[in-house]
Parts: structure tokens; sequence; C-alpha cells
């Protein structure tokens, strides 16, 4: 395989298309959870604060597992540690799918999060190794329309599969999927072995407290654990809010996620070339205030026609995926080139910690009336509103290796 220093604009393309591919497969797998949730109270007999135990347990696995990936990730070549965690996070997902009960979903959800919470950090590490800084904002876009094709295609599917075949059916067929993208970059893939030479000598204590030791990467992990903070009060119990409260029935839920992929499946391609035209950090700006908006929103919706519902859930879709094209890109340039590997996974752990824990916040603040409504959900907007503001400070102390001055 030829090195990444010369790969072509067609193999690059190519490189980009596979990480996207690989995106899609652990974010639908994560995703999917989340409009299932009434079935998963309802099949297994839980509250919504143990459903979102369910979720946060996959997100705390991921962190934990991005510790420990922090003392590896650098000493293998890229494209192999890829290929082996993407293998395990494959079977971790058929295991979900044959899950007899609660306690082995659990368990099973656990295994999928510390294979799938690496992955994610290692494909954003291949794209920053491989694409200089200038043309980084257009390369997350392409990567990130991934999170755009599992809402347009995935959850839909994955819902129409839980509906007619049951709720294991949609973690069998990512499972599938798994297999068949492995096949694909296994094939396509560079080997990326350039930064092993650059880690020789260098212990795995060593290299973490070297990235620790930058206030810049400090920095770094807090603006990342406010990114994601942000949503995750709120995302996991859309679905279950929208049926208790706005009055969408199961058979529209998929219409949600439809709706609000098919105009990210655009708009991430376009907010990518205003990140690279306009900068990093005055885009994630904008598109943070324009976020917070209908995040609000989503959680008020009440007797109101569908379609508002659909409107309102297609800008938070559209705002909430957006801004982490110019986040991550944010992230991703804050780290030391020779570190980023360590960085990255560490970075996965902070991301997948403040996912679990914003999910957990959000189940403890909602409850049910005796109609069985969903109450105080404007709360968990509100706390995830506050993060993104401190998100929006915090994102101006941080220095970005290979900008010019004025790009800040």
């Amino acid at each position: 395989m030829p090195s990444t220093s010369a790969l072509t604009p067609r193999r690059e393309l190519w490189l980009l298309l596979t990480l996207a591919g690989i995106q899609f497969t652990h974010i639908l797998d994560f995703m999917i959870m989340m409009p299932l949730g009434p079935q998963f109270t309802r099949l297994f007999a839980i509250s919504d604060a143990q459903f979102g135990l369910l979720v946060s347990a996959y997100t705390l696995s991921a962190g934990v597992s991005g510790l420990l990936a922090s003392t590896y990730i650098d000493r293998f070549g890229r494209k192999r540690l890829l290929l082996v965690l993407y293998v395990l996070f494959g079977l971790a997902t058929l295991a979900c799918g044959v899950a007899p009960t609660y306690g082995t979903l659990m368990a099973a959800r656990i295994l999928a999060g510390a294979f799938g919470g690496v992955l994610s950090a290692l494909s954003q590490t291949i794209v920053a190794d491989v694409i200089p800084f200038e043309r980084r904002g257009r390369a997350m876009g392409i990567v990130m329309t991934s999170f755009s094709v599992s809402t347009v295609a995935g959850v839909p599917l994955g819902l129409i599969l839980a509906e007619h075949g049951g709720w294991n059916m949609p973690f069998i067929a990512i499972a599938v999927m798994v297999g068949v993208l492995a096949i694909q970059a296994a094939r396509t893939m560079p080997a990326m072995t350039a930064h092993v030479h650059a880690a020789h000598g260098r212990t795995a204590l060593g290299g973490i407290t070297q990235v620790l030791a930058d206030a810049n990467h400090r920095w770094a992990f807090l603006f990342s654990a406010l990114l994601m903070f942000t949503g995750f009060t709120v995302i996991p119990y859309i679905t279950i809010y929208m049926q208790a409260n706005a009055g969408v029935r199961p058979d529209q839920v998929p219409l949600v996620y439809l709706c609000g992929g098919v105009v990210t499946l655009f708009t991430a391609r376009v907010f990518g070339r205003l990140t690279d035209h306009l900068g990093k950090v005055v885009t994630f700006r904008w598109l943070a205030v324009a976020g917070a908006f209908p995040m609000l929103a989503i959680t008020l919706v009440h007797g109101v026609p569908l379609w508002c519902v659909l409107v309102v859930s297609t800008l938070m879709f559209t705002f909430m995926s957006g801004r982490m094209i110019p986040g991550m890109a944010i992230v991703t340039s804050a780290a030391q080139p020779s570190l980023r590997g360590t960085f990255m996974t560490l970075n996965a752990s902070v991301q997948s910690a403040a996912m679990g824990v914003a999910s957990f916040v959000g189940g403890l603040l909602i409850s049910r009336d005796a109609q069985g409504l969903v109450q105080n959900y404007w709360v968990g907007a509100l706390v995830g509103i506050a993060a993104s503001v401190l998100s929006m400070l915090v994102v101006g102390r941080l220095r970005l290796h290979g900008a010019a001055p004025v790009a800040r």
C-alpha cells in the first residue's frame, strides 16, 4: 500500500468514504438505541432512567476504553488497529441483537462501546494525519455525512426492521454491514505506520503525560466535553417525549429522522466549506447559537401538527450535527501532530464520558406524571444550552496547529 503522503486525490477520497462508512455503522449502532427507547422500556419493564443508563453504559464504556487505548494507539499501524477494533465492534453489535434480557443487553452495549468509542477517535486521527489543515473542514464534512446518511437511511430502515422483525433485527443488520465494510477497508486503506517510528522510545504513560502537560490540550479536552454534553441531555429522550407528549405515532417516528437526515446530508458539506472559508472558530460559534433555539423548542412541542414537529426536529438535527464539523476540526487541530493519536483517544474518552454523564443527567431530570406525560424535559435543554455557551467561550482559548494568526 502507498504511504499517506503519496495518496492521489482519488485515493484520498476513497479513504474518506471508507472512514465515513465505518463511522456510519458506529453512529447508527449508537443512534438506533434512542428511537427504540419506548420498545425497550415496555419489553424489559424498565424506567426512563434505566433506559438512560443503558445509553450511558455504552458511552461510559467507550470512555474507559479510550483511556486504555491511549497507551497503545501510536504503537500500531492505523489500518491494522482499525480493522481489529472494527471486527470486535461488529461481534459486540451482533451480541446486542441476540441479547435475551436487560442485563445481557447492558453487557453487550458495554462491549460495543468499548470498541466503538476507539473507532471514532481512530477515524478522526486518520483524517488529521492525512488531510492538511486548510482542507480539514471539507474532509470532516465528508466523513461526518455518515451522521446524515445514518439518519436519512439507517435509522428509518432500522425502525422498519424493528417493527416487522423485532427490536434485535437492526443490530444484526449493522453487524452484517460491519463485515462487508471491514473487507472493503482491508482492500483500500493504506497502512499508515509513520507515527509508529515517531513514538519509538516513548513509554505509554510518557505519551499520556506529554499530552496532559500541554495546557492547550487540556483546554481542548474541556471544549470537547462541552461540545458533546450540550446535546445529550436531550437527544436520547426525543422519541420518548414525542410519542408521550407530542402525539407522534410510532409509525411516524422514522419521518423525524428521515427529514433531519435528508437536510443534514446537504448541509454537512456546506458547513464543511464554511468552516474552511470563514474560519473554524467563527463557524462553530454561529452554529452553536443557531442550534440552541431548536434544541429548546424540541422539548416544548405539544399539541401542534406533525409538520411543526418535523420542522423543529429537522432544524435541531441540522445545527446540532453541523456544529460538530467545525468543532471536531478544531479539536483535531488543537493536538500536537506528534501526539495526535494519544490525544484523540484520550479525547474520545472525554467525549464518551461527557455523553454518558449528560444522558444520565437528562434521565434524572425528566419524570412522568399520572397520565404518562414526560415532565421537565425543557430543563435538560437549558442545561445543554448552558454547556454550549461555555464551549463558545472556551474555544477562544485554543491554539490551532497549522492555522495562520488571522484564522483566529
